[in-house]
């Protein structure tokens, strides 16, 4: 199952088992050394329906993106004829038929009606991945010792978890544990969430059914993938969930980018970066990391020269800044007021409102943004509901908190006026010094 693939090297596992409680295994695996292409299904249905859903899920999936082997070639040479967003299209596209198939099988043969599968799929074009899942299976990105969940769980021991019914913790031995809320094959057709985003060399993915992620806990998989040799991983894995009861099958996939001398470093920085400087701002605080990758696909790099006005004093714009590299100044009125450095933003209200800008940012050397605009800003909340409000709920923080500053400022201004009677000389050097001290640092 290992390959070196032309686009650096991809090492990869896989291994499958049934259990220590059930006497059939329903999970399928796939592993495509041509395609870069890697998916785990647990079925479910009964008398070998399950098996049969999930075999048919990865089977028909692969033949799909097989067939555009094309789109893969031209994204991979940065061809504008396919871009990443026909991609995450292809990999939908494959899932809704093999929903298709599975539904009408189960529609010709009674004994199999009803039958299902999750499913969760990886594709890695050069340095971009690429996700379609549907169901509990999971997808685990390990980067940098650090460890990330890429896709949510669509069960309803999430659903009782997110709305406060449960706690996390009794998750597992709870009598919903293996209640799904969508699953391939059940319905004609089904909703799949989709991700792209980038892959950086040395980055580590696990794909694995319940039957491992139930027993798995998030900050052993660090030490769990650290084996300098991935086909011992998955057998390892498999172990640990049987010897902490393996009541379901098992089955799990490791994925390893190999480090590329000279563009690891490179790519990691920056992809840090600017994930680092999003998940920095209170806007986007209680965003999971697969949805702030979701708001890194809508903005865009800006690269400025120095002494370029960014925005104007008194004009109106959209777009939302975030200095990845560089310094900048604000002025107002003709006078600094601060200076912005690496990971600052300015210009957050211009996404919701058409009002002129309050103050005029300079670049005062060439310098890097991450730029969101307006138009983009929008089409995240209306294609991501859940993104959006978390958003909103951040936005009304951000409002309030400014609305109590200004209140505080207005009645300072107040008692400053009233204290300027009796000892003007004395105050105003003060105002003059607190103005200096607290000079805005953002947002204008």
């Amino acid at each position: 199952m290992e390959e070196a693939t032309s686009q650096g090297d991809i090492r990869f596992w896989a291994a499958t088992d049934v259990g220590r409680v059930r006497d059939h295994n329903e999970d399928n695996f796939l592993v495509d050394r041509k395609l870069n292409l890697f998916i785990v299904a647990d079925g479910m249905g009964g008398h070998a329906a399950g098996e049969v859903a999930s075999a048919l899920a990865v089977n028909t999936v692969r033949e799909v993106v097989s067939r555009n082997q094309d789109m893969i070639s031209e994204l991979r040479d940065e061809n504008p004829a396919t871009t990443r967003r026909d991609v995450l299209n292809l990999l939908e596209r494959a899932v809704q038929d093999a929903c298709t198939a599975i539904h009408e099988i189960a529609l010709a043969q009674s004994e199999k009606r009803g039958m299902g599968t999750t499913l969760s799929a990886l594709l890695v074009i050069g340095h971009r991945g690429f996700i379609a899942h549907v169901g509990d299976s999971r997808i685990y990105l390990v980067r940098v010792g650090k460890v990330h969940q890429l896709t949510e769980d669509h069960s309803l021991i999430n659903e009782l978890v997110k709305r406060g019914k449960i706690k996390k913790e009794e998750a597992a031995d709870s009598p919903y544990r293996n209640a799904v809320t969508r699953a391939v094959g059940v319905y004609p057709s089904v909703e799949v969430d989709t991700l792209d985003f980038d892959a950086v060399p040395g980055d580590q993915f696990i794909l694995a059914s319940d039957g491992l992620t139930g027993y798995l806990k998030e900050h052993e998989i660090p030490a769990m993938l650290d084996a300098s040799d991935v086909r011992t991983i998955p057998d390892r894995l498999i172990d640990l969930a049987n010897e902490r009861g393996g009541r379901d099958n098992i089955t799990c996939v490791i994925v390893r980018l190999q480090e590329e001398p000279g563009v690891a470093e490179r790519l990691r920085r920056e992809v840090n970066l600017k994930i680092d400087a999003l998940k920095g701002m209170p806007l986007f605080r209680y965003l999971m990391h697969a949805e702030v990758l979701r708001v890194l696909n809508h903005t865009e790099i800006r690269e400025l020269p120095a002494g370029m006005a960014i925005v104007k004093e008194g004009e109106t714009g959209e777009e939302l800044f975030i200095i990845l590299e560089g310094e900048c100044i604000v002025t107002k009125g003709g006078s600094d007021i601060a200076r912005l450095t690496q990971g600052a933003h300015f210009g957050e209200m211009a996404l919701v409102d058409n009002s002129p800008r309050s103050a005029t940012v300079t670049a005062l050397g060439p310098s890097r943004m991450l730029v969101l605009s307006r138009n983009e800003f929008f089409t995240i909340i209306r294609k991501e509901p859940k993104t959006a409000n978390k958003l909103m709920w951040s936005f009304l923080q951000v409002l309030t908190a400014r609305l109590r500053e200004t209140s505080e400022e207005l009645r300072g201004a107040r008692q400053a006026g009233f204290d300027m009677e009796k000892e003007p000389d004395t105050i105003l050097s003060t105002q003059i010094f607190d103005m200096e001290e607290n000079a805005p640092d953002s947002n204008p």
